[in-house]
């Protein structure tokens, strides 16, 4: 039975508080609630209580923006122009004319995130943000975009999962419809999917009023999370479990209507060359042996949620927590438990060479990435390139996969493609440093595009890095040594959840060997160039 199995989940993914809805053909099958919306005050969770569903609004978003498309607003009717013309139009008054007609970036690579713009809640460490720093929409995201001057690749032809491509599509339907997006969302979707309590809630510093979010484990407690910023588009919604449960029904409708804008939005996604992506309108496709799988997760500091459905067997699986396990993890574990699928068993009968548990770090020339290749079980080694590990089956003795990338070892060099990103990486292993590090990588520099500042600091292998921009003076990040003058800077605790992780640091010399710059990047902003002073 499904909810003698969903009794089990609160015990086996320990936090604060948790709501879980199972539903097939758009009925409740399975429904589990438990813990404490906020534990301070013992105020128990239940259905009603409403929390932020944070990226789970970008589909929100686009299913308003096909919903405009075919129902336009009194301003839109007003002009001889199309919807096309008038959100072109929209799109080159908030973002760089010079970007847009040097690349062809359109609303439909935003709608993908395959924009090429980097996101900006990894770029906000350059801006001088603490953990717990406000960014507000009136100031701060409207100084984001105007330093939005430059591309990481190509619009169309790669994927990076980008919040800021949504917070700008979320601006251009307003400018172009004349409505906010509180009213679009509540007159075109919470009200016809009778989604009664939900709303547009922007400012997540208030969101503790209704739910806390709480950091951290059972092992070293769990502390309210301070969260001081303001979305809109890329995330803002709040919803109950009862508002999801109704979202899911009107989803279940829909999908019965091959017209419906909900089918519109979960059409396929393809890449400028033709392959298809896995990511498209804020929806993320998976399978689960041979069953194709729809959905999307979402977390902010404090909050993580995930909702998928399985066109298939009309069945939906929201998991809402105010604690930051993997509500992923628990959807798929659901699904696992419902389904009976046709599941490939990987051959482990080969290991890794013995040189894969001493690989160390290998370096991604294009994309000035370090990533970290180590051996596990027998037949196993994990890769960590993006913001998680990837356990890779071995086919042979030095190749190997997952559902989502391959990879092949040769020597000192590793050749890895990656689907859902459309990129084949070649990558060399970093020579372990030798001797003495030379001491130079102290001192100031500057990215005058970002407006952003640099400092190292320390002796040896000590270094210390921090960043000073418009949002004021950040705090000190420790710096780790790679070798051949790679470093990585190390940002557990960004502006918001999850953060963005290491950053590699590639320093360059002159002819002389003096340092005269360094290029920095994580998964989600890469390439990002700083001159020493």
């Amino acid at each position: 039975m499904i909810q003698d199995f969903l009794k089990e989940i609160p015990g086996r993914y320990r936090g604060p508080g948790g709501a879980i809805a199972v539903l097939r053909k758009g009925e409740v099958v399975g429904k589990q609630v438990w813990g404490y919306s906020n534990l301070e005050e013992h105020r128990l969770m239940d259905e009603k209580t409403p929390m932020p569903i944070c990226s789970i609004t970008k589909q929100m978003l686009c299913l308003i923006i096909e919903d405009v498309r075919r129902n336009p607003t009194p301003k839109m009717l007003s002009t001889d122009r199309t919807f096309d013309e008038q959100m072109d139009a929209g799109l080159r008054e908030i973002v760089s004319k010079e970007i847009i007609e040097n690349t062809g970036l359109t609303l439909e690579h935003l709608c993908n995130n395959q924009s090429g713009i980097r996101d900006y809640w990894a770029m906000s460490m350059f801006w001088g943000t603490q953990p717990e720093g406000r960014f507000t929409l009136e100031h701060d995201a409207k100084k984001a975009l105007s330093l939005t001057t430059s591309l990481q690749f190509e619009p169309g032809t790669q994927y990076s999962y980008c919040n800021l491509n949504f917070h700008i599509l979320a601006r251009v339907l307003e400018n172009v419809t004349g409505l906010p997006l509180a009213t679009h969302l509540s007159e075109r979707l919470f009200a016809p999917a009778r989604m009664q309590n939900a709303r547009l809630w922007e400012d997540n510093a208030r969101v503790s009023e209704w739910c806390v979010g709480y950091e951290g484990n059972e092992i070293f407690g769990f502390l309210p999370a301070k969260n001081l910023v303001e979305w809109s588009g890329d995330a803002g919604v709040l919803a109950s479990l009862n508002d999801m449960i109704a979202y899911e029904q009107y989803l279940d409708r829909s999908w019965e209507d091959e017209q419906s804008i909900y089918r519109a939005i979960a059409r396929v996604p393809y890449f400028k060359d033709g392959t298809i992506a896995m990511y498209g309108n804020g929806l993320a496709r998976t399978k689960v042996g041979d069953i194709d799988i729809i959905g999307h997760g979402g977390s902010l500091r404090g909050y993580c949620l995930h909702r998928l459905q399985v066109p298939s067997e009309r069945l939906a699986i929201v998991v809402m927590l105010n604690h930051e396990i993997d509500a992923e993890t628990i959807a798929m574990d659901i699904v696992s438990n419902l389904l009976t699928t046709s599941q490939t068993t990987p051959d482990l009968a080969h290991r890794p060479p013995a040189d894969w548990n001493r690989l160390g770090t290998f370096f991604d020339p294009d994309a000035q990435l370090s990533f970290t290749v180590r051996g596990d079980e027998p037949g196993t080694v994990i890769v960590q390139y993006a913001d998680h590990e990837e356990k890779v089956f071995l086919s042979t003795a030095a190749s190997g996969s997952t559902a989502t990338l391959f990879l092949v070892l040769e020597g000192d060099t590793i050749e890895m493609h990656r689907i859902d990103d459309n990129r084949t990486i070649h990558a060399r292993r970093i020579r372990a440093p030798q001797g003495i590090i030379r001491g130079d990588y102290t001192g100031r520099y500057e990215c005058k595009e970002q407006e952003s500042v640099f400092i190292c600091d320390g002796t040896g292998e000590m270094l210390y890095g921090s960043f000073e921009g418009f949002l004021g003076k950040g705090p000190l990040h420790l710096m780790r040594y790679l070798g051949e003058d790679i470093w990585i800077l190390v940002c557990p605790r960004g502006l918001d959840a999850p953060a963005p992780g290491n950053w590699t640091l590639v320093f360059h010399r002159d002819d002389a060997g003096a340092i005269t710059g360094v290029t920095m990047g994580c998964w989600l902003a890469r390439n990002v160039h700083f001159t020493k002073c």
